[in-house]
């Protein structure tokens, strides 16, 4: 499925971004937060159609500095997040979505983001990195979105009901996120269990690998308290029945 990640800074910037590692050019990032705050980034700087990692590490430096006018403390790690990889991206996407949320007035109505950009930008040119195993996905620290929203003046009788839902907005999105970094992780791994099992059972009848097969096997196939299978269940529970009659 899409990620609600990608859908919202393609909402916001009028982007066409199919996946996460996308965002690893730090362009997008670089206009969300002109958008909010223009003054603290200057946009002509940005390169929206890089292709190369030091084009990216050049954009990921104008974000920087801007944290740093900000006053927002995030460690941002630009060696990792321009390799494309999916989980350093994803985490970091997972943080700048809350601190975006939180910090948006909604006063944006002008702002054409096309126009901004020259028309510049459109799907990331990021490399396909060698697929890994995501690891799951950690909660963005709080702290640094906090102290940023204390820059930013809200006005009106419903702000703080505004702020709420937007909090609520957030974390929601936060969790949504996490449980999809998760599926992935249990996807990735099931396969691999399942291309062993399959390699283990072409080799059954191979004498000279009997041993290592019958001891994989075994591994695969053990059982823990509570996490039995079916089959063990059923009979667990007519045996319970047959007690019950007896007395």
């Amino acid at each position: 499925t899409q990620s609600t990640g990608i859908e919202f800074v393609n909402g916001c910037l009028e982007l066409n971004y199919t996946k996460v590692e996308n965002m690893c050019t730090g362009a997008a990032y670089c206009q969300m937060i002109h958008m909010l705050w223009p003054n603290k980034l200057p946009l002509k700087k940005v390169k929206f159609d890089a292709k190369l990692e030091h084009a990216y590490i050049d954009n990921w430096k104008l974000l920087q500095d801007s944290f740093k006018k900000l006053h927002i403390e995030k460690d941002v790690p630009i060696q990792r997040l321009v390799k494309g990889r999916f989980q350093d991206n994803f985490e970091f996407l997972q943080w700048f979505y809350k601190f975006f949320t939180i910090n948006d007035s909604g006063d944006h109505d002008s702002y054409d983001p096309k126009a901004q950009r020259g028309g510049a930008g459109g799907i990331a040119a990021a490399r396909s990195p060698a697929k890994r195993a995501p690891a799951p996905a950690k909660k963005a620290a709080p702290s640094a979105a906090a102290a940023a929203s204390n820059n930013v003046k809200r006005s009106g009788s419903n702000t703080n009901s505004n702020a709420e839902v937007k909090r609520l907005q957030a974390e929601l999105h936060e969790m949504t996120l996490t449980v999809e970094g998760v599926e992935k992780e249990r996807d990735f791994y099931f396969g691999k269990l399942r291309n062993i099992e399959e390699l283990c059972q072409d080799k059954e009848g191979d004498e000279t690998h009997a041993d290592f097969v019958a001891l994989v096997l075994e591994i695969l196939y053990q059982t823990e308290d509570g996490f039995g299978g079916p089959g063990d269940e059923v009979e667990g529970e007519e045996y319970e029945e047959d007690e019950q009659e007896e007395y």
